[in-house]
């Protein structure tokens, strides 16, 4: 395969359960760049949980980060692009404020969360900034919007279904998330693209969410990993192993690894 750029999911696709990126993981990273390939990370994290990851790999390339709502520079971590989303909010908090679950409202200035948990607490450790704001978000002053996170802790399509009209919904196993309708990892990887002036047929993506499906069908090779559900599988061109075994490094080495005969 003749690549040009790779972009990597973060959660459940580059880092083990753990949050750690494994060796094989990196050296495979590093091989790619030693090949001149120019590789990226699109995740749903916002930058602060995301910039420790890019440093550790040495990474010189924009972050695709929160879904696409926002691309950051390599050297300064400002954003370069966001796109922010508009909900009715009122509508919003009067159907999450009284029910059992979490909302975390990711901002450009931050994130604003009902409650905290080991995740955030997470976040907060390798970011090293806190919430904003934890409490009833009736009461919190925020704007600019990039990202609505609703936890409801199983998959919720009647409550999602609510914000189609106003917003791009992606629904997960334990809730789902609110973005602006033009936004994605892929609508992000394509402006990108045209930076770098690179083919989507020069391209892979490799993920195991439903927030990659748009990029991993569109990508001139789309790989899922072993821990994706069967939606997401059926979207990829390829299938490689579990991120708990090095699934990412494991295509990476069969694929797109030069090896020069001696």
């Amino acid at each position: 395969m003749n690549m040009r750029a790779v972009f990597i999911d973060m959660d459940g696709t580059l880092l083990k359960a753990s949050n750690n990126i494994s060796r094989r993981n990196m050296e495979a990273i590093y091989r790619l760049i030693d090949q001149g390939v120019m590789v990226f990370l699109a995740t749903g994290r916002h930058y602060e949980v995301t910039a420790p990851y890019h440093k550790e790999l040495g990474l010189q390339t924009p972050m695709i980060c929160l879904n696409g709502a926002s691309i950051h520079d390599a050297q300064t971590g400002m954003a370069t692009q966001i796109k922010t989303v508009r909900v009715n909010e009122e509508r919003f908090h009067h159907l999450t404020a009284e029910s059992q679950c979490n909302v975390l409202i990711h901002t450009s200035t931050g994130l604003y969360c009902k409650e905290t948990n080991e995740e955030i607490d997470y976040w907060t450790q390798v970011g090293q900034i806190p919430p904003q704001y934890i409490g009833d978000l009736r009461l919190a002053t925020y704007q600019d919007v990039l990202k609505y996170s609703v936890r409801t802790g199983s998959p919720s399509p009647e409550l999602s279904a609510i914000f189609k009209t106003e917003a791009g919904v992606i629904d997960w196993n334990d809730g789902f998330e609110l973005v602006a309708p033009d936004v994605s990892k892929w609508a992000a990887i394509k402006s990108l693209l045209d930076k770098f002036r690179i083919s989507p047929s020069e391209v892979a993506a490799i993920g195991d969410g439903p927030n990659d499906i748009e990029m991993l069908r569109h990508a001139g090779t789309g790989v899922a990993m072993g821990n994706a559900s069967e939606k997401v599988k059926a979207a990829a061109d390829f299938i490689t192993g579990h991120h708990e075994n090095d699934g990412l490094a494991e295509f990476i080495e069969r694929y797109l690894i030069k090896s020069y005969a001696i």
